[in-house]
Formats: structure tokens, C-alpha cells, sequence
């Protein structure tokens, strides 16, 4: 048991911090939802209803669609874009997909190799690009919760304001969709590029994200 939870103790603390984050947001959420119904003079709603509407969901669900944005893209664009000095990016000479046997497919794959990479065909094609795919459509989907749900909360402050509600495409082109959008973006793209840039320069001792200390700058794609 120990040796399990050892081997396995980076995904069961991210899974943890999850949660706790998810309990946190819960209870603020519904604390701040609950004053500004009170200083509209509307009802106050429960814990259970807040995490079941479409508020909780939407603020939820843009956060998950801009982190698997940023997963989707580094995983596309490392295949074939380098930063010179940087361990979030492939060594200079290692450019695109790779050769089989760089890659251990096929008749290069080892007695160890995951199943779906010892033969041609489309197993082989698909597990190769299976990372990807299920970054994106975990983003798509994620994207779709996020615009749904914000339309519904979005038209529930327009009916409790007296306005017209929005439909589908007038939602799809509205502000409220886009400034929620692109303001989780941009975070995202500065988090990566930042990480990108700083692990030219910087080191942590002893993580795979660093290079070794005493590498130099210009050393790519080392960990240490």
C-alpha cells in the first residue's frame, strides 16, 4: 500500500487539490451568490442548488475548456516548433513526428510497448496521435458545458433584470461568451510561455520540469 501510494503520489495529490479547490468554490461561490440575491432582495438558494445551476457550471467548465486549450496546443505545437535552451521543448535535431524507430513502433517496439503500438494499421495511427485527441475533446466538450451553461445563466440575470433573454446564436456572438472565453486564454498562454522562457534561465533542483543546475543555457529538452 505504501509502495502504491509512493508511485502514485504526484496524480493523488493534484486529485486531492482538485477537490479541495472544487469544495472551496462551492461554499465562496454560494456565499457570494447568496449576498448579492440578498442585496437584490432576491431568495437565497442552498449549497446543493448552487453547485447544481448553471453559475457553479459555467464558472467551472471555462476554466477546464482554457487548461485543455493549453494542453491541446503544447502537445500540437512541441511536435514541431523548438525553444532553443528550454526543457518544454523537444532537442533541436528531433524535429516532427520521428522515425518508427525513434518512436519504438511496429517492428521497433520493445516486449514492454503498449499493445496498440506493435502493429500497423489504424490501432497504430490512432494511439499515435491518442494524447491529442482526447485533449481535444475534452476541451470541446468542455467548451460546449461552458457555453450552455453560460447561456442559462446569463438569460436567468437577464429575466431577474427585466430583459430580453439571448438565443443560441446571439449568445454564441455575445460579450459575456467571449470576455469569459478569451479571459481564461490569455492567462494560459502566458502560464506556458512563461514556463517556456523561465526554464531557459532557471533551475529547480531535482525536477523533471529543470534542467540539471550546472547545465548551460543553451542546452534544449534536458531534465534533471
Amino acid at each position: 500500500m505504501r509502495e502504491r501510494l509512493r508511485n502514485n503520489g504526484l496524480s493523488l495529490v493534484f486529485g486531492a487539490l482538485l477537490l479541495l479547490s472544487l469544495v472551496g468554490q462551492a461554499f465562496t461561490g454560494q456565499a457570494f451568490y447568496n449576498e448579492q440575491a440578498l442585496d437584490a432582495g432576491l431568495p437565497t438558494i442552498s449549497l446543493g442548488e448552487y453547485v447544481t445551476s448553471s453559475q457553479f457550471t459555467v464558472d467551472v467548465a471555462e476554466n477546464w475548456q482554457s487548461e485543455y486549450l493549453q494542453f491541446l496546443l503544447f502537445v500540437l505545437l512541441t511536435v514541431f516548433l523548438f525553444q532553443r535552451g528550454s526543457t518544454e521543448s523537444k532537442p533541436l535535431h528531433k524535429g516532427g513526428r520521428e522515425s518508427d524507430k525513434d518512436q519504438k513502433v511496429a517492428e521497433y517496439a520493445g516486449p514492454d510497448s503498449p499493445m496498440w503500438s506493435r502493429q500497423r494499421g489504424w490501432r497504430l495511427s490512432l494511439y499515435s496521435h491518442s494524447l491529442g485527441l482526447t485533449m481535444g475533446l475534452i476541451f470541446v466538450l468542455s467548451w460546449l458545458a461552458q457555453f450552455v451553461a453560460g447561456r442559462s445563466a446569463y438569460n436567468a440575470e437577464q429575466l431577474q433584470e427585466r430583459s430580453d433573454p439571448l438565443g443560441w446564436i446571439d449568445y454564441a456572438l455575445a460579450p459575456d461568451f467571449w470576455n469569459r472565453t478569451l479571459q481564461n486564454w490569455q492567462s494560459e498562454f502566458l502560464a506556458v510561455g512563461s514556463m517556456v522562457v523561465l526554464s531557459i534561465y532557471l533551475r529547480e533542483r531535482g525536477s523533471p520540469e529543470s534542467k540539471p543546475v550546472g547545465e548551460p543555457h543553451e542546452a534544449t529538452g534536458g531534465e534533471g
